[in-house]
Order: structure tokens, then sequence, then C-alpha cells
């Protein structure tokens, strides 16, 4: 039986671990404990806010809406890393789940996932989990493209911490919103099996000390075409991607030709295939740096040299852009006629800074 933290307590729990931690107006005593228990607890659960740029999210955590009153979380870690503390007790945040689930997190007795869970708010062997759950509700669309920068992830991390060194428990008592309802997908963008082991990792080091690993999680991106097209003679032309198998950094738009955006780093490769390029004869491969439309940067030139057949040839995709910079691939025709770029493969890992 875990009692829950007091304000003070949580406050002093989080501050030890290095969270940057904004209080949020009336926080200590914001909460929904008026309408049922807050306790015993057994563990902290993650979200996203599913919210669009720009959007009021402190706000919305504190205050709730029109259909569901906050706090609808402990607190709102937003893309800065700032750990805004809303709710201070029971709050709107879990909803119905899966005690198979809860059995599992009170007695930390799962393996690399807690059991599948078939229950959710209202159905009829659900339980509450805002009586037994902090809840953390954490800044990002909810599309599994919108990127989690290192500092928030980060501080996601710390602030479960904080909560699990208070009460003395291990890594398997924090769970997504996804483990414990099956209505519910988040959080969106990363495993929660991958956030367990770096939650462990922090826990094993005394309070304040982790600060992740030195590359945070990357972002694949895979893009392509979606049919060949005819390149003419003269001029450098971007590729546009018109194929889109995956893309987790969410910086290519729909037959757009940029594919990445600063600040990032990124380590990849591109395979294009040529028809029509006699023996001899050339096509220019590079990576351009753009701000906007406007031109800023040309990286080296690589060549595709002509071959009986069509002409295969692979450009390495290594670099670091800065903010404000998007990333694009551009072609030159050099020969007296047009060839056709018939596949345009793009893979790459991108780290988001």
């Amino acid at each position: 039986m875990a009692s829950p933290l007091t304000a003070d307590r949580l406050l002093s729990a989080l501050r030890a671990e290095g969270c940057a931690v904004r209080e949020v107006r009336s926080w200590r005593t914001n909460n929904r404990n008026h309408v049922g228990a807050w306790g015993p607890v057994h563990g902290v659960m993650i979200h996203h806010t599913a919210t669009p740029p720009g959007a009021d999210v402190v706000g919305l955590i504190y205050g709730g809406h029109s259909t569901l009153p906050g706090p609808l979380s402990t607190g709102c870690i937003t893309k800065d890393g700032t750990v805004h503390l809303t709710g201070n007790g029971r709050a709107n945040h879990a909803g119905g789940g899966d005690p198979d689930v809860l059995t599992a997190v009170r007695n930390e007795s799962y393996g690399t996932y807690p059991p599948p869970t078939d229950e959710h708010e209202n159905s009829a062997g659900s339980v509450d989990g805002n009586a037994h759950f902090y809840g953390f509700e954490c800044e990002n669309k909810g599309d599994g493209t919108d990127p989690w920068p290192r500092v928030q992830y980060v501080a996601m991390v710390k602030a479960a911490a904080a909560i699990c060194r208070a009460h003395g428990w291990s890594a398997k008592s924090a769970i997504g919103h996804l483990e414990w309802s099956d209505w519910k997908p988040d959080p969106r963008g990363f495993d929660m099996k991958d956030f367990r082991s770096d939650l462990a990792a922090c826990l094993a080091l005394p309070a304040g000390r982790w600060e992740g690993e030195d590359d945070p999680m990357p972002q694949y991106v895979n893009l392509g075409l979606a049919s060949p097209y005819t390149l003419n003679p003269g001029g450098w032309n971007s590729i546009e991607f018109t194929r889109e198998w995956t893309d987790e950094a969410g910086d290519h738009a729909t037959g757009g030709s940029v594919w990445a955006r600063g600040a990032c780093r990124f380590s990849g490769s591109l395979s294009l295939r040529v028809s029509g390029l006699r023996p001899g004869q050339t096509v220019q491969v590079r990576m351009s740096e753009y701000a906007g439309d406007e031109l800023v940067q040309d990286h080296p030139v690589h060549e595709l040299v002509g071959t009986s057949g069509d002409t295969f040839g692979v450009l390495p995709l290594v670099k670091r852009i800065g903010r404000g910079r998007g990333m694009r691939v551009r072609l030159l025709n050099t020969q007296d006629a047009p060839v056709t770029i018939a596949t345009a493969v793009l893979t790459a890992l991108i780290w988001k800074e």
C-alpha cells in the first residue's frame, strides 16, 4: 500500500531528479478527490496530449475542457523539457483499465510488457486508474510522426524516475496509457519497453545524474517514387519524393523534395536507377540545403556514369544541418538527351536536436 506523495514531496523529488519544474497556478489543490478515491498509488502513466502546435496545452491539462474537467494529469511535460505541475491528487487521465495490468504493475511481476489489456472506460471488468496512477501528459500531436525532442524525452524519464524513486518502485511501475486501456493509442512515437529501459538506467544512478545516452532515439525515414519521371538535360532538379513508406521525422510533405529539416543530424543513403544514360555519360547527384525555397548551400557532387543497360548508383547521406534549413537531393543530366529516373529510394535515420 503506497500513500500518495504530498505536494511538497512531489516537488522536492522532481527537483532532486534534475527536472525543470514550473508550478502552475493553484496546482497543490487542483484535483478530483471529491469524486473518488486518490490512492493507494501503484504507478506512473505516460500519455501524449494529441494537441496541435501552438495550443495552450498546459492550460488544457490544468483546467480540462467542456466534457472532461481538469486536472487531466499530475503534470504536463512540454517540448522544451519543462515539467509543469498541474494537479496534486486524483486527475482525469487514466480512466478505466485492466485489473490484470494493475496487479502486474503493483507487484512489478511482468516481463517486457504488462499483460495485454482488454478493458477500457466503462467496460464490465474495468477498474479505475485515476485512483491509482500519477499521470504525465506529454506535449505531442500523437500522430506517430511528431518528433519527441531529446530534452523532452529525458524530462519524461526523469519525472517518472522522481516518483518511482520516492516510492521505492522499479521501472516496471511506469506504463503507457495504451498498456492500460485497449481504447487508447498513447504514447505514440516510442516504445514503452525502451522507455522502461531508460527509466531503469536512470534509477540505477543517484538522483539527478542520468542525462540519457549520447544520442537520442533516431527517427526513420523511407521515401521513394510512385512512378518513374523524365530528367531533361541541363539545370539542377530536386527529386520530389512521391511515395512514402514511413516518415517518423514528419518533415516530408506529400510529393515534396525536402526530406529532413534542421536542426538535425542524419545518416543514410539514396539508391538510384537511371534508364537511358549512354555509356560514359553522367548524371550528377548532390545534397543541397535550402532556407524555405532559397538555395543556401550545395554539397559535393557524386556522379553516376552510364553503362550498357540501366545505370545504378548509391549516394551516401551523412550530414548535420542547422535550424531553419531543409535538405534536398538534386540531379543534373549532363548528356544531350533526356533520361528516366526509374527508381529513387531514400532511407535515413534522423536525430533531431
